[in-house]
């Protein structure tokens, strides 16, 4: 008699299916050029590529409303899976150094199988509400596989690859209750911000375990300008100009991109690097490797990120611009009732995440794919509108420029960001993970 689901796993399973919809369109990249005449349509490109769609799954399940409790940092999910899909797929064809794992797999075992049992077992660990749905495409991608010898072979390194994974990183501090953020109240010290006043996030971060990194503090940057100086005035006047929910100095494409780039910056850089990998057709090889460097490297960009965020402390530009008054700047005046573009972040301002983010995945995927990789970008935020790039670093300039459009970064964050993403995406690069690059 065939086993009834019970209601509540229906639900999440069409809860799924519906964010997966929605995610198809999420930063949706095209590549243009050469390389797109050739390409089938998305949906063959996906099946075709079983990292690929587990990545896109990881990217739908982030994006679900209480999928994951909100003090776990969505890059840590994609780290874990990527490094374990990678570390599967590398022990049946060793032809790059392993991320940690020492893992031999049986010969003729499944790259396919592999890959999507490591992927599932990591996803049913973070995410155990979804396991119906995630044992669902888990059996379509271990029946694909003809040959029970490869699937079993396969299967078999990559649940062990997620195993010895997910023990190592159980202990790394994510799971920490966020310890309280006090502000002294003194200028310059980040307080909660209008219109929600929330609390401080990820207060815990900074202690969680690199991956790569020997601490977050590796690489952090110096302090910012002192709230003296002619560089804070003119950051926080630049941004009071242009960031304004009113302004009428941004133009109307600066306008757009404030509004473009509003969502998690790390969504963005999967969805550019899941298309880049198919129409450059890269084999599961490639593929998991692209990911394991992509995806590490945000890990580690957002804990070094929030080591210097909570230890500079710096204020929010809606706070600076509303009590310049008190910075002691004679170059600032104060709007008590300046608001930004967007709704500021929950966390201090220095450096900029979408910045810090956003170089770290350029400077992986420059290495890999090259400084022309010309492609389009969609956005979940601005539906209908697409932004065209012709290589990684201009849309990483972008995406942290757009923070000051958005009126919840200064340039000073966004150089500092930058700087730092920079520092660990060639930190990831020269890890043995990078040796051999393409």
């Amino acid at each position: 008699m065939p086993r009834i689901p019970h209601p509540a796993a229906i639900l999440r399973r069409a809860t799924l299916a519906v964010a997966l919809a929605s995610t198809m369109a999420f930063g949706a990249v095209t590549l243009t050029g050469p390389a797109q005449a050739a390409e089938p349509s998305i949906s063959h490109r996906v099946a075709g590529n079983v990292v690929v769609a587990w990545n896109r799954t990881l990217l739908t399940l982030v994006q679900t409303t209480g999928a994951q409790p909100a003090t776990i940092q969505p890059t840590r999910d994609f780290a874990i899976m990527s490094a374990a899909v990678y570390d599967a797929v590398d022990a049946i064809d060793p032809d790059h150094p392993q991320y940690l794992l020492h893992l031999k797999a049986r010969r003729g075992a499944s790259q396919t199988a592999a890959a999507a049992q490591a992927a599932h077992d990591v996803l049913v660990a973070m995410f155990p509400s979804f396991a119906d749905t995630l044992d669902q495409q888990l059996a379509a991608d271990l029946d694909a596989v003809k040959s029970n010898r490869a699937r079993d072979g396969g299967s078999r390194v990559g649940a062990r690859a997620a195993a010895e994974l997910l023990q190592i990183r159980a202990h790394d501090g994510s799971a920490a209750t966020p310890p309280t953020y006090v502000s002294t109240g003194a200028p310059g010290d980040f307080r909660a911000t209008p219109p929600g006043f929330a609390a401080p996030v990820f207060t815990h971060w900074s202690a969680v375990t690199p991956f790569i990194l020997r601490s977050g503090s590796q690489f952090r940057p110096p302090p910012p300008a002192a709230l003296s100086s002619r560089a804070y005035a003119a950051a926080i006047n630049e941004v009071k100009s242009v960031g304004q929910d009113t302004s009428t100095s941004r133009t109307a494409e600066q306008t757009t991109i404030g509004n473009f780039w509003s969502a998690p910056i790390q969504n963005y850089w999967n969805a550019i690097a899941e298309e880049v990998a198919v129409a450059h057709h890269d084999d599961i090889d490639e593929t998991a490797r692209t990911f394991a460097l992509l995806d590490v490297g945000l890990g580690d960009a957002t804990i070094a990120m929030y080591d210097a965020k909570y230890t500079y402390r710096l204020w929010r530009p809606i706070t600076a611009i509303r009590l310049a008054d008190t910075d002691g700047n004679p170059l600032t005046t104060s709007d008590p009732t300046w608001t930004p573009l967007s709704t500021t972040p929950a966390d201090p301002s220095y450096p900029g995440a979408h910045s810090t983010l956003s170089a770290a995945a350029a400077t992986v995927l420059t290495s890999l794919y090259g400084s022309h990789v010309p492609f389009t970008v969609t956005s979940p935020t601005l539906p209908g509108v697409t932004r065209a790039f012709e290589n990684f670093n201009a849309a990483a300039s972008e995406a942290g420029l757009s923070r000051i459009y958005a009126g919840v970064h200064t340039r000073l964050d966004h150089r500092a960001g930058l700087a730092l993403g920079v520092r660990v995406g060639r930190n990831t690069l020269d890890s043995p993970l990078g040796d051999d690059r393409r």
